[in-house]
C-alpha cells in the first residue's frame, strides 16, 4: 500500500466549535487536595504579614504560597523532587522579573521580557509535565512582577519572602505522607479500576485508550515508590486485575468474573480511596509471578529512571522538541498582546500577556477552547470584582479573607471547566494588587476587560497563522515507537520461558507508547496546516497493540486460555 493510500485526507482548517467547549464536566476526584493546600499555605505568610503590618508585603509571599497547587497528583517520593524543582522555578523568575523592574521603566522592553518568560515557562512546565496547573501560574507571578514598582536594592528582601513562602508550600504539599503515604498511589489504582469499569461496560476506542491511559497512569505511581509496603503490594494486585479487566474485554472474553464485572471494580473503586483497608481481590492463576515481575522492574528501574528521565527532559526541550513551534507561538502571541494593548493605552498590560500565554495548549483547536473559556470566565469575573471590592476594602482583614475564598473556589470549579474556574481566579488577581495600594475601581475593570480581550484574540490568532509541522512528525515517531514495542512484546510472548520481569516490561512498555501515540494523534489532529495524517495507519497499530496487550496479559495467566477469540 502507497504511503499515500494510508494517509487521510483532511483540511488544513478545521471548523471550531462555539458552545462544546463551555460544557461542564464531574470534577476531578481529587479537587480538594490543591484547593486546601494553596488555602493553607496562602493563609499563614498573610497572617504573619497582617500581625506584622506589612500587608503590602503578600504580593510576594504569593508568589511562593502558589507552588501549594502542584504535584498534588504525584507519589510522596516524586512530588518531594518535583515540588521544590516548582519552588525553584517560580523563585527564579520572581528574581528576573523583579530585577528587569528595578532596571528599567520602558513598558516596551518589559513586555518583551515578560514574553520571553512565557515561553520558557511553557515549553518547561510541558517538558517535565508538571501540572496541572502547568505554566500560567508561573506566567502570572512573573508578568504582574514585571510591573511592581521596585528598586534593585529591595529585590534580595522580596526574593526572600518568596522563597520563605515557597517553603512552606513544599510542607503543606508533602506533609501528608506521614498520615496516608500511599494516598496518590491509591487515588491512581482507583482510576485504573473506573476506567477498566466503564470499558468493560461500554467497549468503544475511547474508553479502551482511556482505561490505557489509566493503568499506565497507576503503574507509573506505583513503580516510583521506595520499597513495596503491604497497602502498595495490594494496590498493585487490583491494577493487576484492572490490566486483565482490559485485555479479557478485548480478546472478546464473557466469562462472569471479579475482573470483568463493571460493578465488582468500581466497588473496589471506592473502597481503595477510602481510608479503610485495600480489597483483597481472588488472586488470577500468576498473581505472585506477576508481582515478582513487578518487583523485578522496579529494581531495575531504580538503577536507570533518573538518568533515563533527564536524558527524555533534553530531548523534550532540545532543538528538535516537539514543543519548539509551542514555544514561538508563546513568545510571538504574549509579545503581539502586550504590544497592543499598551498601544490601547493600558498603563500595565501584564493581563493581556498572561492571558495570550494561557491560552496556548497542545495544538490550535484546543487553544481554541481556551480562547472562548478563559475569555467568558474573564469577563465574568471582573462583574463578580466590582461586586466584591467594596468588601474587601474594609479592611486587610477583609482583603485576605476574600483573597483565600476566591482561591479555594478556583480550584473547586476549575475542574469543572476552565471558564468556571476562571470566574474566582479573575478577582483574585485583581485583590492581590490592592495589597500593594488601592486603584480606581474603573480603571482597574477597564484594564482587565480589555486586556482580556486583547490577549484572547490577539493569542488565538497568532495560533492559528505561526504552524506547528512537527505535530505530524510526532505522531510518525509515535507510531514507529509503538510498532518497535509491539515487536519486542510479540519476540517475549514467543520465547520458551520469558521471565515475569520480561513480561512486566514488555506489557508496560507497549502500553505507554499506545498512550503517547493516542497523544500525538489527538494533538496531530487538532492542528491546522497539517500534511495528510497516516490515521489508518494509527488505528490499525492501536488494534494490534492493545490485542498484543491482551495476549501479553493470557500469556502471563492473568486470563484464561480459553478466552481468547482472535490472533496476537
Amino acid at each position: 500500500m502507497s504511503d499515500t493510500a494510508i494517509r487521510s485526507r483532511q483540511p488544513s482548517v478545521r471548523r471550531l466549535p462555539l458552545t462544546a467547549p463551555l460544557r461542564l464536566v464531574r470534577p476531578s476526584d481529587m479537587w480538594f487536595k490543591p484547593a486546601l493546600s494553596v488555602v493553607v499555605a496562602t493563609a499563614v505568610p498573610d497572617l504573619v504579614l497582617f500581625a506584622l503590618g506589612r500587608t503590602e508585603l503578600i504580593m510576594y509571599t504569593m508568589a511562593g504560597s502558589l507552588c501549594a497547587l502542584y504535584g498534588h497528583n504525584l507519589p510522596y517520593v516524586r512530588r518531594i523532587r518535583a515540588v521544590a524543582g516548582v519552588v525553584v522555578g517560580m523563585v527564579l523568575s520572581l528574581a528576573i522579573s523583579l530585577v528587569a523592574a528595578s532596571l528599567t521603566g520602558s513598558t516596551a522592553v518589559l513586555i518583551a521580557v515578560g514574553a520571553l518568560l512565557a515561553a520558557g515557562q511553557k515549553m518547561v512546565c510541558d517538558g517535565t509535565r508538571i501540572g496541572p496547573p502547568g505554566a500560567v501560574i508561573f506566567t502570572f507571578v512573573s508578568s504582574a512582577a514585571l510591573f511592581f514598582p521596585q528598586h534593585l536594592g529591595q529585590v534580595p528582601g522580596h526574593i526572600a519572602l518568596a522563597l520563605a513562602a515557597g517553603v512552606f508550600s513544599w510542607l503543606v504539599t508533602v506533609g501528608p505522607a506521614a498520615l496516608r503515604r500511599e494516598g496518590p498511589e491509591r487515588r491512581a489504582t482507583a482510576r485504573a479500576l473506573d476506567a477498566a469499569a466503564a470499558y468493560v461496560a461500554a467497549p468503544g476506542h475511547r474508553t479502551r485508550h482511556a482505561a490505557a491511559a489509566a493503568v499506565h497512569g497507576a503503574w507509573q505511581a506505583l513503580l516510583a515508590v521506595g520499597r513495596p509496603t503491604e497497602v502498595r503490594q495490594g494496590l498493585e494486585r487490583l491494577v493487576v486485575h484492572a490490566e486483565a479487566a482490559l485485555a479479557q474485554s478485548t480478546l472478546g472474553g464473557q466469562s462472569a468474573t471479579p475482573a470483568t464485572d463493571p460493578a465488582q471494580l468500581r466497588a473496589w473503586a471506592r473502597q481503595t480511596r477510602a481510608r479503610g483497608p485495600v480489597p483483597t481481590p481472588p488472586s488470577t492463576p500468576d498473581t505472585y509471578e506477576t508481582l515478582f515481575g513487578i518487583d523485578a522492574e522496579r529494581a531495575a528501574r531504580r538503577a536507570t529512571s533518573r538518568r533515563e528521565a533527564r536524558r527524555a527532559l533534553l530531548r523534550r526541550l532540545g532543538p528538535n522538541s516537539p514543543l519548539l513551534p509551542i514555544g514561538i507561538r508563546t513568545l510571538i502571541g504574549c509579545a503581539l498582546a502586550g504590544y497592543v494593548s499598551q498601544a490601547a493605552g493600558v498603563g500595565r498590560p501584564y493581563w493581556a500577556i498572561v492571558t495570550a500565554a494561557s491560552l496556548y495548549q497542545a495544538n490550535v483547536s484546543l487553544s481554541w477552547n481556551r480562547a472562548l473559556q478563559r475569555t467568558l470566565g474573564n469577563l465574568l469575573g471582573v462583574l463578580v470584582f466590582a461586586a466584591v471590592l467594596p468588601v474587601s476594602r474594609i479592611g486587610s482583614l477583609a482583603l485576605i479573607a476574600c483573597c483565600l475564598c476566591f482561591n479555594f473556589a478556583a480550584e473547586a470549579l476549575i475542574t469543572r471547566n476552565y471558564w468556571l474556574g476562571s470566574i474566582a481566579v479573575t478577582p483574585m488577581a485583581l485583590l492581590v494588587m490592592e495589597f500593594g495600594g488601592t486603584h480606581p475601581a474603573g480603571e482597574l475593570i477597564g484594564d482587565r476587560v480589555l486586556d482580556t480581550v486583547i490577549g484572547a484574540a490577539v493569542g488565538i490568532v497568532t495560533a492559528m497563522l505561526v504552524p506547528n509541522r512537527r505535530a505530524a512528525g510526532r505522531l510518525e515517531k509515535a507510531l514507529t515507537a509503538t510498532d518497535r514495542a509491539r515487536t519486542h512484546a510479540v519476540a517475549t510472548i514467543a520465547s520458551a520461558q520469558p521471565t515475569p520481569a520480561a513480561l512486566d516490561a514488555a506489557r508496560r512498555g507497549l502500553t505507554g507508547s499506545l498512550v503517547e501515540l493516542r497523544e500525538a494523534d489527538d494533538t496531530a489532529s487538532g492542528e491546522w496546516w497539517q500534511r495528510a495524517l497516516p490515521q489508518e495507519q494509527v488505528l490499525a497499530a492501536e488494534q494490534a497493540g492493545h490485542r498484543t496487550l491482551a495476549a501479553t496479559a493470557k500469556r502471563q495467566g492473568l486470563i484464561a486460555p480459553a478466552q481468547e477469540n482472535g490472533a496476537v
